[in-house]
């Protein structure tokens, strides 16, 4: 665990100080769980929204792209359950104030002081037996496993149950019956849990009171939906077709934490597919194992798990979240989910207008069935640093050993394709040849010239943004018109060509390696 809590850190720390994310307001002592993308982080996240985007959108004809507004009629809202039943059940610690989820106390209490006795013991037995552990076995019958695991599941089921009801008078039961403390002061004084709604709202300015009121999204997908027969009848597109989006949605969480894996204001990229009613369940494996995979041309398979949902929302048949080890564990990164004719039979009531599909192959019309796929951009992001910021023990200049801290993003991925690096700053023409080469390529991909400080130092720098290429310029350049290509994750140098640079590179950042 100290391990994993070191990670964690040194991605924070990283990310502030090479660029990437930064406290929002910050000048202002920051403002809690809002955070700004810096120079190089803007890049990745605009290179992971076209991975999304060219896998989703690009390489499936029958997928097409919008971009809805963030405010939409009120009524939305109302008809896709939000105003009623957006809520997270609120608990607030009398001695500290300080306010809390009390699900998310629950399910804490059962993650550190119930699971993490029943890993020990699995990982102790995987010592102990090696390769011939069979973890499954184990787990099903070794006594105190699975008393761990039955006293897990036994809180986990009476908590869905307590909050499926809406007895919130039970959740408060359960916190106290386990001896749950305040993570700040350890104190058991616990309020009631309460309803809180999740939604911002703000005013529209030529209406007063309340007739006025407009919300900032909590989701993209209902821009989507609302707009099924305008995208529909535009593109005459035929079921089954998806309509793919990339977004902000904002929430107002009462405990919102672990950097940018929870935020207020924070980015979505979802696609909806229309489906004939009936057909969910084929079309439910098909979107689970292709999210899976695209996740895993990026992370090591080991990080991702499918984690189905033992709660279902009520118009739900099947739904799973994509898994990723965060350093702080394993927590959603994606969803999948079946959402039958829920969202478009609610608009279609609420608004009174007819929202469904003429089947020209059945010669009939329906309200189509959903299949959702839902990625946190910012997770995502998250995700990618924790994966590829990495601690490594490499020779130096003089053949030394030392330590370097590089960031191996695909270099797809990477904010810095190529940095172009002339080998002395003061020698005009190195410096101008150098000049001439990153003219010459920055129309190709985002590259850097930078000439400051010793060549070992402004390698370690790239190394630390995830840039996957350098190009030195040296004397011998000026002579046989060849320069030096290193590579970010073997270190290797190699001397080619200038013509040769910009094909070399943009074969190795090809985004195409990924498909």
């Amino acid at each position: 665990m100290a391990n994993q809590d070191d990670q964690f850190k040194k991605v924070v720390a990283h990310s502030k100080e090479y660029g990437f994310i930064f406290q929002s307001s910050e000048v202002y002592d920051g403002l809690a769980a809002v955070y700004d993308y810096g120079p190089y982080g803007s890049e990745l996240k605009k290179n992971i929204k076209e991975y999304w985007w060219k896998s989703m959108v690009q390489m499936n004809e029958n997928i097409v792209g919008i971009d809805a507004a963030i405010f939409m009629h009120p009524k939305t809202w109302k008809a896709s359950g939000h105003v009623d039943a957006f809520n997270d059940p609120m608990i607030d610690n009398k001695q500290s104030n300080k306010r809390y989820r009390a699900d998310q106390l629950v399910e804490e209490y059962v993650e550190n002081k119930v699971m993490k006795k029943a890993n020990k013991e699995i990982e102790k037995a995987r010592k102990r037996f090696g390769d011939a552990f069979n973890e499954e076995e184990f787990k099903t019958t070794n006594p105190r496993v699975m008393g761990y695991l039955e006293k897990s599941k036994s809180i986990l089921t009476r908590l869905n149950t307590s909050l499926t009801n809406e007895d919130l008078e039970d959740v408060k039961a359960l916190i106290e019956e386990l001896e749950i403390a305040c993570p700040e002061c350890g104190s058991r004084e616990w309020t009631d849990v309460r309803q809180f709604n999740l939604m911002f709202n703000t005013q529209l300015g030529t209406i007063a009171g309340e007739a006025g009121k407009l919300y900032l999204r909590p989701e993209t997908a209902q821009g989507i939906f609302v707009n099924f027969l305008n995208v529909q009848k535009s593109t005459r597109q035929k079921i089954p077709f998806g309509i793919a989006q990339i977004g902000k949605a904002f929430r107002n969480e009462i405990v919102a934490r672990q950097f940018i894996f929870r935020m207020r204001e924070f980015e979505q990229m979802e696609m909806q597919f229309f489906i004939r009613p009936g057909t969910q369940k084929e079309w439910y494996e098909h979107w689970k194992e292709a999210r899976m995979k695209w996740h895993q041309a990026l992370h090591p398979a080991s990080k991702l798990r499918f984690h189905d949902h033992e709660k279902l929302a009520h118009y739900a048949d099947a739904a799973l979240d994509i898994e990723f080890e965060f350093p702080f564990g394993f927590r959603e990164l994606e969803g999948v989910h079946s959402r039958t004719d829920f969202d478009l039979t609610q608009h279609q009531e609420m608004s009174g207008r007819k929202i469904q599909y003429f089947d020209p192959e059945l010669n009939e019309s329906y309200v189509p069935y959903v299949m959702e796929t839902s990625i946190g951009l910012d997770r995502m992001f998250l995700a990618t640093l924790s994966t590829a910021l990495q601690d490594e023990t490499v020779p130096d200049a003089d053949g030394k050993d030392s330590t370097r801290r590089v960031l191996k993003l695909h270099p797809a991925l990477a904010p810095i394709k190529c940095a172009v690096l002339p080998l002395l700053k003061n020698k005009e023409e190195l410096t101008s040849k150098a000049r001439e080469i990153f003219d010459k390529i920055k129309f190709s991909f985002n590259c850097q010239y930078d000439e400051k400080d010793a060549i070992g130092k402004r390698y370690r720098r790239q190394d630390a943004i995830g840039t996957p290429y350098c190009i030195t310029i040296d004397f011998e350049t000026l002579d046989d018109n060849m320069v030096t290509i290193r590579d970010r994750d073997t270190l290797k140098q190699e001397r080619i060509s200038i013509d040769q640079v910009e094909e070399i590179v943009l074969k190795k950042i090809d985004m195409r390696q990924l498909f």
